[in-house]
Parts: structure tokens; C-alpha cells; sequence
């Protein structure tokens, strides 16, 4: 069966756009997704990527253009300038691992819940009511929000030695058992036709 690990932050603007592609992608051509939330400014700090608060002005005044061209393009609200931002992305990571542990849900829709929250509908994804209501509308006991907190710090720790070692350098990142990798949103049709056998 074909798999794909997917890499990716609860703070990517690029995960948010994806919307649930991957997941659409993976149901038609049968594979499965372990979902590697990691921390995205270790992984920077490992692989020579620079923290957006620390990119020159004409970078920083680009992205956010880009964003908001991306997400018309994809017919996705978006806020350029959340409200909430930075976040701790510990929590929610720790969330999503926690519910993949546990299984029962859809761990599709509780990512992209997560990012939409951050970046549509202006919430802080650090706090833990946020993150229950995320876990309840994905089909998972809420109260994973309050478990596995060890497990889901070790496990975040791990995904970002994982990532390192795979060849991973930003988020989200698509990497198949072939070993062929696939980094941002849009990149999602390069993966599908990779799927499919035809790159």
C-alpha cells in the first residue's frame, strides 16, 4: 500500500491552503498518511531556513501578497496578519498526536481545523478550548487536549529528527515511501501524479 508521511506545522499558512488535498489525493489512490506535526523554527534553525520575523521587509511584504493571491486563487478565506500570532504550536501539535494515537476520528479534518482556526476565524490555537472544539468537530474526545502531553512531546521531538533526516526543510512536506519528496501546497498535483505512476 502506498503511504505518505506528511510534515507540517500548526503555524504554516502553506498546510492551511492545502485545505484537505493530501487527504483527497491518498483516498484515490489508497494510501495511507502518518500525520508528523513538528516544530517548524528548530526545523529552520537545522536547515538553513530563516524565521519569518527574521526575513528582509521585501521577503516578509511578498509572502503575505502571495498568501492572499494563493488562497483567491484556491477560494479559501485567509487573514494575512492573524490575530493570534505567533502561537505556541506545542498544544495543538500535541493534540493531533495524541488523536492519531487514539484513532476513532478524522485526523484530516482536525489539522485543517487547527490551521483554519489560526488563520480564518482568529483564534489562539494554543488554548486548550480552542483545541477541544477542534478534537469534538473532528470526531475525537475532547479531552485528548489534556492527555498524552508526554507522549505528544516526545513524539514532536521525534518528527522533527525524522524530518531532518528524511531531507525535509520546511512545512508542509510530502514525502512518499518511494522516497520522492514533495515540498508545499503546491506541489500537492506533483504528489498525486507521482501516485498515479506518471513522475
Amino acid at each position: 500500500m502506498l503511504h505518505i508521511d506528511y510534515y507540517f506545522s500548526t503555524l504554516s499558512p502553506s498546510a492551511y491552503l492545502a485545505g484537505t488535498r493530501l487527504e483527497e489525493i491518498a483516498a484515490k489512490h489508497g494510501a495511507t498518511i502518518t500525520y508528523k506535526p513538528l516544530d517548524i523554527m528548530s526545523l529552520f534553525a537545522r536547515t538553513g531556513g530563516v524565521p519569518l520575523g527574521e526575513r528582509h521587509p521585501n521577503r516578509q511584504a511578498y509572502r503575505a501578497q502571495d498568501m492572499a493571491r494563493q488562497a483567491k486563487r484556491l477560494g479559501m478565506p485567509i487573514n494575512v496578519k492573524p490575530a493570534f500570532w505567533p502561537p505556541n504550536p506545542a498544544p495543538s501539535s500535541y493534540a493531533i498526536i495524541s488523536a492519531q494515537n487514539a484513532g476513532g476520528g478524522d485526523l484530516g479534518a482536525l489539522s485543517h481545523a487547527v490551521l483554519r482556526a489560526l488563520w480564518v476565524e482568529e483564534k489562539d490555537i494554543a488554548d486548550d478550548s480552542v483545541i477541544r472544539d477542534c478534537l469534538s468537530a473532528a470526531g475525537f474526545d475532547p479531552t485528548l487536549a489534556d492527555s498524552g502531553l508526554l507522549t505528544g512531546a516526545e513524539t514532536y521531538a521525534a518528527n522533527l529528527e525524522e524530518a531532518v533526516n528524511a531531507g525535509v526543510f520546511g512545512a508542509p512536506f510530502y514525502v512518499a515511501d518511494s522516497g520522492q519528496m514533495f515540498w508545499g501546497q503546491d506541489r500537492l498535483d506533483d504528489l498525486d501524479a507521482h501516485l498515479a505512476g506518471d513522475c
